[in-house]
């Protein structure tokens, strides 16, 4: 049988693994930090309104630069953006992919400080970005110091920042973000995946935009929206921004079934909202209880918590599993990650772990 190894694959890639967490049939799944919580019924006859309205002209193209989506991402995120600073695409990962084709590549590098999200050294990978593995402190935080000093020490063409981070769970002081973009020669992208699940008085990057052209904000539907099998990610940034990323982008990439599906989403907003607060009260919940029974647990801001078991995380992991609960093993020795859902889940997580 044929294997990866005997085709003409690049060298770079050969001995790589692809991204994706296991998807097992298990009573209780909280590993890839999705929304619990299914659509509401009255968003699900809205989305399908809004589908149903497109499908006669599906021999048509999409709006190849979604603008009224842009728009009404805009209008979400506040802060006097406007279609102009906004791009989309299908998922997050796209619009980072997108944004290493225009800022990284072959002869450039891309830096990220572990352990953060593993998708970043695989799009780098992907795009012929040369990849550059700084650190987080022993506590999994950043300060302003050591950022700086990875940065100026290797120069990189490009910088990501998780905040909140995954699989940690904690945002970044807003001077760790200043303290890059005053260092970095290139892109800073702060990726905010999880930014709704922040706890009260936690800032976005977004309120740095008009000051730093260099800066991008990324953002999902995936979680807090409950909206993961859309796909739809997005950013922000300096209209600059989203024109260099029109270079790189196909043709006609986002369905103009994802963009109706997307935009009637954002117009029931405050129906796939509501369970954001919900979710933020079991993640707190794990946090408290993990931490009464003598369980280190990192700070959380997003919508799972990573917590240590000590000796084999993967042994760990297995066990929870026999007690029909996935959690995820994110490679990081003696510790592993759980998604906040709904109080149930919660019941029969803490449970199996107990």
């Amino acid at each position: 049988m044929t294997t990866i190894d005997d085709l003409p694959i690049r060298d770079d890639l050969r001995g790589k693994s692809p991204y994706g967490a296991p998807q097992l049939d298990v009573a209780v799944r909280l590993n890839t930090n999705e929304n619990s919580y299914p659509v509401p019924d009255a968003v699900v006859e809205a989305i399908g309104k809004a589908v149903q309205a497109e499908l006669r002209d599906l021999n048509r193209y999409p709006d190849r630069d979604a603008v009224a989506l842009r728009a009404d991402l805009a209008g979400y995120l506040g802060h006097g953006l406007a279609a102009a600073n906004v791009w989309a695409a299908n998922g997050s990962n796209e619009v980072q992919q997108q944004l290493l084709q225009a800022f990284a590549g072959p002869g450039r590098t891309a830096l990220g400080f572990g352990p953060s999200y593993s998708m970043h050294p695989l799009l780098a990978a992907g795009t012929g970005t040369r990849w550059i593995g700084a650190l987080r402190d022993p506590d999994f935080g950043l300060t302003p110091a050591s950022a700086v000093e990875q940065i100026t020490r290797h120069a990189p063409d490009l910088v990501f920042l998780c905040s909140p981070n995954n699989p940690t769970g904690t945002a970044l002081d807003p001077s760790v973000v200043e303290a890059v973009l005053a260092s970095a020669p290139g892109m800073v992208i702060v990726d905010e995946a999880y930014a709704e699940f922040a706890r009260p008085g936690t800032p976005s990057a977004l309120a740095s935009l008009p000051r730093h052209p260099r800066l991008v904000v990324t953002r999902t539907m995936s979680k807090a929206f409950g909206f993961a099998g859309g796909r739809l990610g997005y950013l922000a940034a300096d209209p600059a921004v989203v024109d260099a990323v029109q270079l790189v982008r196909l043709p006609y990439h986002l369905s103009t079934l994802t963009q109706a599906a997307a935009r009637a989403a954002l117009a029931h907003r405050a129906a796939l909202l509501v369970t954001v607060d919900a979710i933020k009260e079991q993640r707190d919940r794990i946090v408290a209880t993990l931490r009464s029974r003598g369980i280190r647990v990192a700070d959380s801001d997003a919508n799972f918590v990573l917590f240590e078991v000590g000796g084999d995380q993967h042994a760990a992991w297995q066990r929870l599993l026999d007690r029909g609960v996935l959690v995820r093993d994110v490679g990081l020795a003696g510790w592993l990650r759980v998604t906040a859902g709904t109080e149930a889940e919660t019941d029969a997580f803490l449970g199996a772990l107990q």
